[in-house]
């Protein structure tokens, strides 16, 4: 036999889930739409949220990292990540800004995405050498959890490099970025490109190996441990005061000096 009430209480669940939730209008900008379905990019969609949602919640439900995320404007006022949404808001969603100053706008964050220490997860390590060959003091270790570089991000207030959405979505990571391309000189030129980096390369100051700081030392210092090709041909050297390893102008120099030099190189301008 049928229950004549089943009907009206489930109707009654539905109203109720109804008024639970408010209806928002997004867009993403720029590189963000990397993270959305085709559907979604480059326009502005409507999608309900949960009357209690914050911005910063709807933004990682609608697949951006919040790491990613510079700058928001509700209404065209700029907001932080707490704001609970309400019936009828327009969210507009910017990514980090890299030749205008919006200090004065920022709510998402205390600062800016300026500091430029890194910590990159444990699949990045080609690009942690070359961030490192460039002279920017970067972390890297296979053995990385997820824990330890959300903890290091937070204590030495570094920016966290991953080809791992749900790693930035971590509430304690501040400052992030998502790495689209696949092969490590191609990352290094993303970040690069990216965050702006070129005018604060410093190449050939920084270990390789351990990430620590490289000084010149005279060759008679160091000439029992050369290969005898290398003591021939080569007079000016560098050595790591942890590791000891011993640094020169090789075929390896001039390889990574031709990699800086394209990444710190503006995009080419297409023509059509």
């Amino acid at each position: 036999m049928r229950n004549s009430h089943t009907a009206p209480v489930e109707t009654r669940a539905q109203t109720a889930q109804t008024k639970s939730m408010v209806t928002a209008s997004f867009r993403f900008y720029e590189e963000l739409n990397d993270f959305l379905p085709p559907d979604r990019r480059r326009k502005e969609f409507s999608t309900p949220c949960a009357r209690a949602a914050t911005t910063k919640h709807m933004i990682e439900a609608i697949g951006v990292p919040h790491t990613e995320v510079e700058l928001i404007l509700v209404n065209g006022e700029s907001s932080g990540f707490g704001r609970l949404l309400e019936e009828g808001d327009r969210v507009s969603v910017y990514p980090k800004f890299e030749s205008l100053d919006i200090s004065e706008l920022l709510r998402v964050r205390e600062h800016p995405l300026r500091e430029l220490r890194f910590v990159a997860d444990a699949h990045l390590g080609g690009l942690a050498r070359f961030l490192r060959m460039a002279g920017f003091d970067t972390l890297y270790d296979n053995n990385y959890m997820d824990g330890d570089i959300e903890q290091t991000s937070i204590i030495e207030n570094r920016i966290v490099l991953t080809r791992d959405r749900e790693l930035l979505k971590r509430r304690g990571i501040t400052h992030g970025c998502y790495v689209h391309a696949i092969r490590s000189e191609e990352q290094f030129r993303e970040i690069v490109r990216r965050l702006d980096l070129a005018g604060s390369i410093k190449p050939f100051t920084l270990c390789l190996k351990c990430n620590a700081p490289l000084r010149q030392v005279d060759k008679a210092e160091v000439i029992d441990r050369l290969p005898p090709s290398v003591r021939e041909h080569h007079s000016e050297f560098c050595i790591c005061g942890i590791c000891q390893g011993i640094f020169w102008k090789g075929s390896h120099w001039q390889r990574m000096s031709a990699v800086l030099a394209t990444a710190s190189a503006p995009p080419a301008i297409s023509r059509s």
